[in-house]
């Protein structure tokens, strides 16, 4: 009898600590998930603040997003993308976001409220109203090599290509791809 409580009770101990040992397991498990998508994120990502709703309805004033630094590393931005980009004497500072309209070996002109890529209007832009103000697009511009003309999805209330101190984007000062919406959190996914 006295044996087998010895080996009752050191069967319970047993058991008593496997699941404390798995429970730390899971705990440090999940802490290493986190730390690792933490690194990975510091150091593929770049997190911003929207100011203003230049890109309404996609993207809102406060909204917390990560842009990829690498989604153009080896591919180049095309008609319609969500870009975040520099401009030339803006440093890191201020980071722009808005979609692009036209690639290199375009001509962009914006005549009648209406955006013309190539002598043809733009069917299947994400903006349908009159546009207010053409600005530097009054007047055919052509996008050289490495050359991008983009414009807020809130197309009377941005700032973009076609304001003098934008202007037209240069591919180097393209700093990547706005993918995810951190917060608020009832606005959290994918930017589209």
């Amino acid at each position: 009898i006295y044996g087998e409580a010895v080996m009752s009770n050191f069967l319970r101990r047993y058991q008593e600590n496997t699941r404390l040992l798995n429970t730390l397991k899971i705990v440090a498990d999940i802490a290493i998930i986190i730390v690792a998508a933490y690194v990975i994120i510091l150091f593929t990502c770049y997190r911003t603040n929207i100011s203003g709703n230049s890109m309404q309805p996609v993207l809102c004033n406060n909204d917390t997003v990560l842009i990829n630094k690498f989604a153009y590393a080896y591919l180049s931005p095309k008609r319609y993308d969500v870009i975040a980009f520099k401009t030339s004497d803006s440093g890191f500072d201020k980071i722009y976001i808005k979609r692009v309209i036209g690639v290199p070996g375009d001509k962009v002109l914006i005549k009648d409220g209406k955006v013309y890529i190539n002598d043809k209007q733009l069917e299947d832009d994400v903006f349908t109203d009159n546009i207010l103000t053409a600005g530097l697009a009054k007047n055919e511009l052509y996008l050289n090599k490495g050359e991008y003309f983009c414009l807020g999805d809130n197309r009377n209330n941005s700032e973009d290509s076609r304001f003098a101190n934008i202007g037209i984007i240069k591919r180097e000062n393209i700093v990547g791809a706005p993918w995810l919406i951190t917060s608020p959190f009832n606005r959290f996914g994918r930017v589209k």
